[in-house]
Order: structure tokens, then sequence, then C-alpha cells
């Protein structure tokens, strides 16, 4: 391997990806047309490598083989070679990914494709070490033969390439369609058939659904946490309470720094994959604050409160938005930078604290990962250990916290992992609905506040000066117009951030967004949103995610949201966008439902009718405020609220309907709806509380 210095094309990118592969000796390009055009007049087929920052195996990948002089001499003499961010350019990464699940049956990332000059994949696979390995195609050997196949008949691999684009298309006819035994609405039974699969997935010892590799799937939680409601399912609520306290006992869960980590290697949640994203932690931090509003229980709060922490005090830039993610490595080694040996406790505690540490948190002299630890809290919660310790729970809560800080100084010290600072609109909006969800349920401004400050920068730096909203920002650029799950996440965060702070702008934000919805993305003849903008590159397939995977998809968030801001604006065609959306994904879910668990709850939501509620009075009211708080901290997720302080003449003027619920003599006044139709306004807070327990226990009709 030879150390190679002087850089490549992807020295003038922005991402941080692109520019970790800067100094490869492989000729790489930017996605663009200056290397089709390249690949088309010198007749060479392209490599496409597809990966993201804070991917491991694609470090590896670079290590082993895009830093080999050998590897780039083949590369640069036969092939057009791309580099590209898939989370820069998740259209490319869905189009190419769904080529390498169809050829292989699994997909990953690095994703490793080729293609025609004409962008048509014929071959694709995951990581390749450089030689053949343990019955693994290595990428020399595969390089080799696609080299001396083009040479022969290029032409054969330009009709393999659209056999596999018509294979692409008639696929995803067949997902759009479902299993074509429901050709009903999507009804109840879907939701039920759901929870089934769930309940046969689950493991009932450390919570989570099928065997090792455990994601979090957090939209699975909370599909669960509303339908154990809807209709008084005691398990469904008990699976996830399961899930949560086994996620955050486990190594997955920083007990020094706070957030969650990718995913767990294994059934326990003990060692996970290290790398941190903002959406996984966005949406977990979500789903325990709706498991708090359910069951009151204090570690559901504070877990979310240690995710803001985490994020406010590491993930968030200096102009207030959320950078994207951490790498799993630090100096080359994964984990290296979160694991502890026992005398490294001992070094940062002193000895006795050291002892009481290593029982609380699971350190052992022979380590619990490559001879190393991972703190844990497998062996029972603190206050299920503080009798074996000789302690009261209060005063070993105090002693763990004051561990944690010193752990958390010395594990500063060290190379931390690389960071990628990009600012992705759609995440960042999941991250707003999370906090502007904190702000809410916990009653704390300083989270709306945060989530204020991102989605500010957004509105101002992520968007054209047509309005048209953008996808990235880096270093002072932003880039490529943006996808459906920027809008729709967009929209679900000012949305949730109207509702936290009744500042009307953050409404007004949301209902621009909704406009390019429904104007750039509509599938006009099946309903539900394409991927990409009508104004979008264009790709051998337009994509329409429907899927509920790592992150929900655009069409399920748009399904859930989109009836909410149709209660709130009294919109019928809206409502109407609405329902063509959920058909749309409901078709689809039929064939299995559990994968499209974000849905379920939109569906949920539609069963149960638009529900609105609308507090009206004086901004300096107390009585007001305490009604706010009272609807503000209750589980409903399927309403929408909305916010009149008296003289609010934008919010009037945004919203007609609501001139004639004036505040009742002044006094603090709620009015809630239903489908359009309102009951007896309520002027006591006392009214309000019977009503939200009413509606808690499904008895409020």
């Amino acid at each position: 391997m030879t150390t190679h210095r002087v850089p490549n094309r992807l020295a003038n990118e922005k991402s941080p990806y692109l520019l970790q592969h800067a100094h490869n000796p492989v000729d790489w390009y930017p996605w663009g047309d200056e290397a089709f055009t390249k690949a088309q007049s010198a007749n060479k087929p392209v490599f496409l490598s597809i990966g993201y920052s804070t991917c491991h195996w694609c470090h590896v990948m670079e290590r082993e083989s895009f830093e080999d002089q050998e590897v780039a001499d083949l590369l640069n003499q036969h092939f057009i070679s791309i580099k590209v961010d898939r989370e820069e350019r998740p259209d490319i990464d869905a189009l190419y990914m769904s080529v390498c699940q169809a050829l292989t049956g699994s997909g990953g990332w690095p994703l490793t494709v080729l293609l025609t000059p004409e962008k048509k994949p014929f071959y694709a696979g995951t990581y390749f070490p450089k030689r053949r390995m343990l019955g693994r195609m290595g990428l020399m050997d595969l390089l080799e033969q696609i080299q001396a196949k083009w040479g022969q008949d290029g032409e054969a691999f330009s009709k393999l390439g659209d056999d596999l684009l018509t294979e692409l298309q008639a696929n995803e006819r067949k997902q759009r369609q479902g299993d074509g035994q429901h050709n009903d609405e999507p009804g109840e039974e879907l939701l039920h058939e759901a929870f089934r699969l769930y309940q046969s997935q689950f493991d009932e010892q450390y919570g989570g659904f099928g065997n090792a590799p455990k994601f979090p799937s957090p939209h699975n939680l909370s599909f669960l946490l509303a339908y154990s409601q809807a209709y008084n399912v005691p398990q469904a609520l008990q699976m996830v309470e399961t899930t949560l306290t086994s996620m955050y006992r486990g190594g997955m869960y920083d007990h020094v720094g706070f957030g969650f980590a990718r995913y767990s290697t294994d059934r326990e949640w003990l060692v996970p994959h290290f790398e941190k994203m903002l959406y996984d932690n966005a949406l977990l931090a979500y789903v325990y604050l709706e498991a708090f509003q359910i069951t009151g229980k204090p570690l559901y709060a504070e877990i979310a409160e240690s995710v803001f922490t985490y994020v406010r005090r590491d993930m968030t830039s200096p102009e207030g938005a959320f950078y994207s993610a951490e790498d799993a490595d630090s100096e080359g080694e994964e984990g290296k930078f979160y694991v502890f040996s026992r005398e490294e406790i001992e070094e940062a505690l002193g000895l006795e604290d050291m002892h009481s540490y290593c029982h609380v948190y699971g350190i052992t002299p022979e380590g619990n990962f490559e001879r190393k630890n991972i703190p844990n809290l497998l062996q029972g919660l603190p206050e299920d250990m503080a009798e074996r310790l000789g302690m009261n729970p209060l005063g070993l809560r105090t002693r763990i916290e004051e561990w944690r800080e010193k752990l958390f100084a010395y594990r500063k010290i060290r190379i931390p992992p690389a960071k990628d600072d990009k600012v992705l609109t759609a995440w960042n909006g999941l991250m707003i609905a999370a906090l502007a969800k904190g702000a809410k349920a916990l009653q704390k401004p300083e989270y709306a506040q945060a989530a204020g400050g991102a989605a500010d920068f957004i509105w101002e730096k992520l968007r054209r000066e047509d309005g048209r909203l953008l996808a990235r920002y880096r270093d002072g650029e932003a880039a490529f117009p943006g996808y459906v799950d920027d809008y729709a996440f967009m929209i679900w965060g000012l949305t949730e951030l109207y509702e936290a702070t009744g500042n009307v702008t953050y409404l007004e934000r949301a209902l621009v967004l909704k406009d390019g919805l429904v104007t750039l993305f509509p599938d006009a003849e099946q309903g539900g949103f394409f991927f990409t903008g009508v104004d979008g590159e264009s790709l051998p397939l337009r994509s329409k995610e429907l899927y509920d995977g790592a992150m929900p998809s655009g069409n399920s968030v748009a399904a859930m949201i989109l009836p909410r801001l149709a209660a709130m604006t009294q919109d019928v065609a809206l409502k109407g966008v609405a329902e063509r959306t959920a058909i749309a994904v409901g078709a689809a879910a039929t064939a299995y439902p559990a994968g499209y668990s974000m849905y379920l709850k939109a569906l949920l939501g539609f069963m149960g009718g638009g529900k609105e509620w609308v507090l009206a009075g004086k901004r300096e009211d107390s009585a007001l405020h305490s009604m706010l708080a009272q609807v503000q901290q209750a589980y409903m997720p399927d309403a929408a609220l909305l916010i009149k302080w008296e003289g609010d003449e934008q919010l009037v003027e945004l919203l007609p309907h609501l001139a004639d619920k004036p505040a009742l003599g002044g006094a603090a006044t709620a009015y809630v709806c239903r489908d359009f139709a309102c009951r007896e306004p309520l002027t006591s807070l006392e009214a309000v509380k019977e009503l939200l327990a009413a509606q808690a226990k499904g008895r409020d009709e």
C-alpha cells in the first residue's frame, strides 16, 4: 500500500465522506455529467462506490483497496470511478441499493455498483476485500473479470442493465399494489395483523424484535404505544417498555456521554455498532417521551433529556443546526473512544469508587468487548443494586453522576471519533420534532428554543431564493434540491414546534412546505409522493419510498402529519390528499404490515378522526397556560393543537375559521373538535383535565 497525497477531484467537494477519499490514488469523480460524458467518450464502464463518512466498512474498504496503488491503477485505466455520499444523494443510493437487493437479496454500505455510461446497473454488491477471501469475491478479481468481458461484449452489459431496470420497475409496481388480496381501503385488520407480527418476533427477555443484530426501530415502538392506547392492549405497552428499558441498560446507550449508537450487534443490546446518528437519537428521544406521557415513569423522561444533552453539547453547530453523525472508529479502531479497562476506571475514579462503579456497570478484568469494557446496566438498574452496595438509592444516584462526570472528563482527553458536520434538512426536521415534543411533554421551553434555532437555520440557509428547500448544508454551501423526506420531516418538526410555542411563524412555514410537498412530489396516478421532485435529476427510475426502514419513509410521515395540518386549516382538499397517501401506502403495507409502522400509526390517527384542540385566551393569563400545559403533556398522537392568543391577527389571517373561537368572557377557553365539528367549549382547568383523562381511556365520545 502506498500513501498518495496528490488530491483528486473530490478535494473540491463539501461532503466529509467524499473529502475522506480526496487523497486516494483512485481518480475519483463526484457524481455528475463530467464523469458520465467521460465514460461515454472513452467507452468505459462506471465503478460507483456509495457510502457515508461514519461507515466502518467503508473505512475498511478504503484502507484495503482505494488507498492501494494496484487497485487504483486498474480502476484508473479501465473504469470511470465515482464516489457518492448516500446522505447527500439518497435518491442515487435508493435506486442502486434496490439493484443490489434484487441481485443479492441483501444490501448495505459500502455499496459497490457497476454501471454502463448510460447509468444502467449490471452488477452490485457491498464490501469487497482486495482479493478473494474466505469465499468472498475480491475487488481485483471482480474488476479484472468485468474489464475482460467489457472489451469482448459491452452491449451484453447494456442489455443486462435494461433487464434489471425493467425488473425493478415491475417490483416497484408490485410493491405499490400490495399482495393483491386486500382491495379495500386499509383498516383495523391491518393494524391487528401488524401487532400479531410484532408479537411473533418479540424477544420476551431483552425486548426488541428478531435476533441479532438488533436495531432500535423507534417507530415500531411508537406505533405499539398508539395501538396499546387505542385498543387497550397492555401487552403492546409492555413490549415497548421492555425494549426501551433494555436498550437503555445495554451498551448501545452511552452511559458516560449519553446518546444511542446505531444498533446492537448482539441480542442483549450490549455491544453496539458504535456510530451515533442524529436520526436515531431524534426518533428514540421522541418515543421515550411518548412512553413517559403514557406511563408517567421518570426514567423515560430522563433518558430523553440525556439524549438532548448529548445533541446540544456535541451535535449542534454554532449557528444552531444539528450535525449528522459521529463515527464508530477512532484511531482506526471501532469503539476505541468508548471502552475502558478496569485499570482506566481506577485511574479515573480511584480504587474505592472503581470497585463500586465496576459492580454497577459490569466492568470486569477480562472485559466484555475485545478485552476492554463497555459500561452497561445489564445486571440491573441502579435502584435495584443500591441495597447490595449498602447505599440508599438517592445516594447511589448522586455517586453515579459524580462517577459519570469524572469518566466523561477522562474520556474527553482521548482522540474522539470523527464528526460528520454536514447539516441535513430531513434529519434536522426529526430532531426539531423531538425537541419540540420534549418542550411540550416536559414543559421545558429550552428545548423549544434549541429546536427553533435549527428551524430558523434551515429556513434561512437551506432554501433557494425561489423558496425551494435544499437537502444539505456544509461549509457555507447549501446544495441538492430537497427530497420528499426533507419536506415531510421538516413539516412535522415545524408543526410540533408551533404546538410547543404558539409562534404562528412556524405554522406558516409548515404550510409553505406543505404546498411544496403536494406540488413537487405527487404521484398523480396512484397517490402518495415520489422521492424526488419534478425538478430533480432524471435517473433511470424515479423511486417512491413507502417502507419504513431505519428512518420512516417520507410517505408515512406525510400520512401522519397532513391530516393534522388539514384539521388545523379546515382544508378539505388537503384531507383528501392525506387520505390518498394513506391508501397508497396501505396497499403496499398489506404484504408485510410490520414494515410500515409509522404509516400504521398514521392509520390509527385517520381512524380516530381529525382531532383538534383550540386554546384561546390572553397571552399573560395563567389559567390559559395551565390549560395549555395539560394539553401539551397529554399523549394525543393524532390530535392537532392550535393556540389562539388574544389579538393574534397573524393567526386568524392564516386560519380564518378561528375567528369564531373567542376566549369566552375574556377567560381561557378550550374548543375540542373532531372531523370539523366541535363540542361545547370548556372554560375550566378541571373540565380540560377530565376530558383528557376520558380521551386517554377511549371514553371521550
